[in-house]
């Protein structure tokens, strides 16, 4: 009998799958996510893609590994803190780490999120017509139930869910989580699953994973 099991996590979650033999990920017509270790048969299956089981295995649990454990901080690479968002930085301070532990990540991450997008400016306002300290579109604020996304407590709790959400989707990739949250995650998933090749994208993924590093480096002062 073959196994079946839809969702992003059965690597991760030790779902019982054989460590030898292939995976195989299908994407059916209502948008669900299926993975097997045979070909599914219909033609309301789209093959996503095809995996040595062993192999997937390995590359998931080192991710994660990679996400929990710190980066490392390449110390010629920590943009400073100026006093301005020092100040505004610890005004939200204990709504980021209660936040965090809510959703299961590290304040340092949110950190660094909000810095790139607002830099801790509640009332920041895009061109593209993103809002708040993580600066949510309206649809993203919609689909997290956010009423206001004025309200910082709202804002970071609607920006953690979509992060821990696409952390999920692309198996604790952090890079292709933060390109998912800048350029949705749609476009990862057309550029087969990489950081999709737009500039601006591309840079701020960069700049996260700096404000991340600074972020660390101050976890350990």
């Amino acid at each position: 009998m073959k196994n079946v099991i839809p969702g992003l996590l059965l690597v991760l979650i030790g779902v019982p799958f054989p460590c030898s033999g292939d995976l195989y990920r299908y994407l059916d017509a209502d948008g669900k996510l299926y993975f097997t270790d045979a070909p599914l048969k219909g033609s309301k299956y789209h093959l996503e893609w095809k995996r040595a089981t062993k192999k997937l295995i390995e590359e998931s649990n080192n991710r994660f590994i990679v996400f929990r454990r710190r980066l490392p901080v390449p110390s010629n690479k920590i943009p400073a803190l100026s006093k301005q968002l020092s100040v505004r930085r610890k005004r939200y301070a204990a709504l980021i780490e209660r936040t965090a532990r809510r959703f299961k990540l590290r304040p340092e991450l949110l950190h660094a999120v909000i810095r790139a997008e607002s830099a801790y400016n509640p009332t920041a306002v895009s061109s593209a017509g993103a809002i708040g300290l993580m600066q949510l579109m309206p649809a993203t604020a919609a689909r997290y139930k956010v009423s206001d996304p004025y309200d910082p407590a709202q804002n970071v709790r609607g920006g953690a869910q979509y992060l821990r959400f696409l952390l999920k989707m692309f198996g604790n990739n952090l890079r292709l989580a933060l390109a998912g949250y800048n350029a949705g995650e749609n476009a990862v998933v057309k550029h087969g699953n990489q950081v999709p090749p737009y500039p601006e994208t591309q840079q701020y993924v960069r700049k996260v994973l700096q404000f991340l590093w600074a972020e660390q480096a101050m976890a350990k002062r």
